[in-house]
């Protein structure tokens, strides 16, 4: 029940001692706003990390072409291994976990991109349509490639945001028209976007991969594959399956591997997490530890508050106040101090954090693992219930000790 006698008296000592109340609220504040502030910075961090991964597929696995490192049934190491169309056919074959396999090869040599009289030097490669499910290209405009550019040889491309910008300028439609690559003109159906690597992931052009085969690797080499694992099945485990697999065609031991390369994305992806984990556990640690040595300074406050008090309240329990009315005057007090305080050191750190997040976005900088700073629900949230915990704790050992005064010894106080 409100009791506004109490909240008058509450009030009459705080405005009674303001200098006292305000520098031991700074040091609340000062905790949580350190809190806040770097839960804000962790967050930006692990933006920036995530971002720098892009939108990969986390259930997938690359593989890429190596060169053996271990003698094998006679045969001696340094041998180059590489991949066939061959290799993609058994790995969707002979194991289980393997969902789908992409395929991707890069255009080599000196070549630009022409279409009339603009040009530019990005990189060409040839790929199916399952490489875009795992690297994580998303197509504005146009389409993808479809399983029928493969089948028939079709000379169509795909291009990234960059490319297009480039090329063919804001005044162009991009989609319909014919871009020359070596000599060979690939008709654009599609324009992607893709995050991470600063804007470099859309320098790119992409055209049918039995294409590239035909016009311009008639060796049928692959240098990248990408692996998607189905539902249910560990990647660790299909990656191991899949290096057995190739080891067999390719006569190398299943043991060296330096032999063809691997790299397990959800792997990739726990151990970030992890880092995060890590991170956060940091920040709590010295968020929290800061925020207590502003808690330690409320509760020897309010203890020279009770030792202040110590006649007045030996006189309430004399004429019949009760442990508990003494308890809750000296808990209430201790929480509005910790929770105005500790709530205004939390505005300042949202704040700040928005304000870093407008300079950022206003100046379009481009900042290396951070991006985004934000806090979330779940931090404010916490801090909330941190403050009331805090203000609580605080006031707890004043408050049983102001209970604890025996009338009769009040009195004779000075």
């Amino acid at each position: 029940m409100f009791d506004l006698d109490k909240w008058q008296e509450i009030l009459y000592t705080i405005n009674k001692n303001k200098m006292r109340t305000a520098l031991t609220a700074l040091g609340v504040a000062w905790g949580i706003f350190m809190l806040v502030l770097l839960m804000g910075a962790g967050k930006g961090m692990q933006n920036g990390i995530e971002k720098d991964f892009g939108d990969e597929n986390v259930k997938s696995v690359w593989l890429w072409d190596g060169r053996t490192s271990m003698p094998y049934k006679g045969l001696k190491p340094g041998r180059s291994i590489y991949f066939s169309s061959q290799d993609m056919v058994a790995l969707e074959r002979d194991v289980p976990g393997v969902a789908y396999v992409g395929v991707r090869n890069r255009l080599s040599g000196e070549y630009t991109i022409n279409y009339k009289d603009r040009n530019a030097a990005f990189q060409v490669y040839g790929a199916n349509p399952f490489f875009f499910a795992i690297n994580g290209e998303r197509f504005v405009k146009g389409r993808s490639l479809h399983s029928q550019d493969l089948s028939e040889y079709r000379k169509v491309a795909v291009i990234g945001e960059r490319t297009r910008s480039v090329i063919f300028g804001d005044s162009t439609e991009a989609i319909g028209q014919y871009i020359d690559i070596k000599g060979v003109y690939f008709k654009v159906v599609g324009i992607f976007t893709l995050q991470g690597g600063d804007g470099r992931r859309e320098e790119r052009v992409y055209i049918p991969y039995t294409t590239y085969q035909r016009v311009f690797n008639p060796n049928n080499k692959i240098e990248l594959l990408g692996v998607g694992i189905r539902e249910g099945y560990a990647s660790e485990q299909v990656a191991e399956e899949i290096r057995a697999v190739l080891a067999q065609r390719h006569n190398f031991d299943v043991a060296d591997k330096q032999a063809v390369g691997i790299n397990n994305n959800e792997e990739q992806y726990q151990q970030l997490q992890g880092l995060f984990w890590g991170i956060r556990t940091f920040v709590w640690i010295v968020g929290i530890g800061t925020l207590m040595a502003g808690i330690v300074g409320v509760s020897n406050i309010m203890l020279i508050v009770v030792k202040e008090r110590t006649r007045e309240i030996g006189v309430r329990k004399a004429i019949g106040a009760t442990p508990w009315s003494v308890v809750s005057l000296i808990l209430m007090e201790s929480v509005l101090i910790t929770g105005l305080s500790g709530y205004f050191g939390m505005l300042a750190g949202v704040g700040i954090i928005d304000l870093m997040r407008w300079l950022i976005d206003s100046t379009g900088a481009e900042m290396p693992f951070f991006h985004n700073p934000e806090v979330n629900l779940d931090v404010a949230l916490g801090a909330i219930s941190l403050l009331v915990i805090a203000g609580a704790l605080a006031g707890l050992v004043p408050a049983l000790h102001a209970a604890n005064v025996k009338p009769i010894e009040a009195l004779r106080a000075d």
